[in-house]
């Protein structure tokens, strides 16, 4: 498969939501029933509704407000946690920001590692595993257990069409889980 440059603009402060089929497809693998979850790029809340309808507590915050009312206005790329989130949660799932090079991609997988003891799951590019300079994220991090590949492209513009660029979900597990290695599932929008 030939991959080719998209057309597609770069939207503000990456802002792309998330369809609700790719959020059916990590909960079908990890359910989050009785959770509670950090979603700290909630945007419009796409993805916060589909884990609240799974039963998950869902805590939202963003650096901008996109038509929803989030929890609290963060940014979760800065140093601190906030105050308004007093307890760990016990999930942080996101399509975080990736930003150039993927940079503020692994920034957000490593606070979200160093902020929740739980689970947590991101929504990037498909390849975004091969990276190199990665290796604490995936090959050398006990705590990361799965990949979900998603064998339909999302929408990302809402409109049906799909993008050129395939995408994952990358779940690690509690700290001390006592992994056994990362399991591959595939899953797209019908079960």
């Amino acid at each position: 498969m030939t991959v080719r440059a998209s057309n597609f603009e770069i939207v503000a402060n990456n802002y792309y939501a998330t369809e609700p089929w790719a959020t059916h497809a990590l909960l079908r693998r990890f359910p989050m029933a009785g959770y509670v979850v950090w979603e700290p790029a909630a945007g419009s809340h796409m993805m916060a509704d589909v884990l609240r309808k799974d039963g998950a507590t869902v805590w939202t915050s963003d650096i901008e407000n996109y038509g929803r009312s989030h929890c609290e206005m963060f940014d979760f790329l800065s140093g601190h946690v906030s105050p308004m989130l007093t307890e760990r949660p016990n999930a942080i799932v996101t399509n975080p920001p990736y930003g150039k090079g993927n940079r503020l991609a692994v920034r957000f997988c490593e606070l979200a590692l160093e902020r929740c003891a739980g689970n947590v799951a991101m929504l990037l590019t498909a390849k975004f595993d091969f990276g190199k300079t990665r290796h604490h994220l995936f090959r050398d991090n006990d705590r990361f257990m799965a990949k979900i590949n998603l064998v339909d492209r999302i929408s990302w513009a809402g409109n049906g069409e799909t993008g050129t660029e395939d995408h994952a979900w990358y779940v690690w597990g509690p700290e001390r889980s006592g992994s056994t290695g990362p399991r591959i599932f595939y899953e797209g929008k019908e079960a």
